[in-house]
């Protein structure tokens, strides 16, 4: 099943969930303000991302939003502290939405090409 996390005042994480309603495809929203990902789920959208990125470092770059306000407490920090931090701030740190299909495949951000071929 695919996964949604993101908030729900965030406009990309509406359209998100618009895009699978439109098409009928069955998904479940997590609201990153009331429950953030566990360690496991953090760790697969990562290890997903960095199989399309290349690498754990630029997954982790991916994953992370620079226009945040809070961004300026980590973009100095070394990518294993980076990794902390994101975790522990998911609603204010990550790129929305982050979907995932399965544990295998995940996304960042409005990637309406790649949730096309998405089951």
């Amino acid at each position: 099943m695919i996964q949604i996390f993101g908030t729900n005042k965030n406009f990309d994480c509406k359209a998100a969930q618009r895009f699978f309603k439109e098409r009928r495809v069955p998904f479940q929203f997590i609201d990153l303000k009331e429950k953030e990902m566990s360690s496991g789920e953090f760790d697969s959208v990562l290890s997903a991302l960095a199989k399309s990125e290349g690498s754990r470092a630029a997954a982790i770059e991916t994953l992370t939003d620079t226009k945040s306000k809070d961004y300026s407490s980590i973009a100095y920090l070394d990518n294993s502290e980076k990794e902390e931090k994101l975790f522990e701030n998911q609603s204010k740190l990550l790129k929305l939405p982050v979907c995932r299909n399965g544990k295998t495949e995940a996304t960042v951000g409005m990637a309406q090409k790649v949730w096309e071929g998405w089951k």
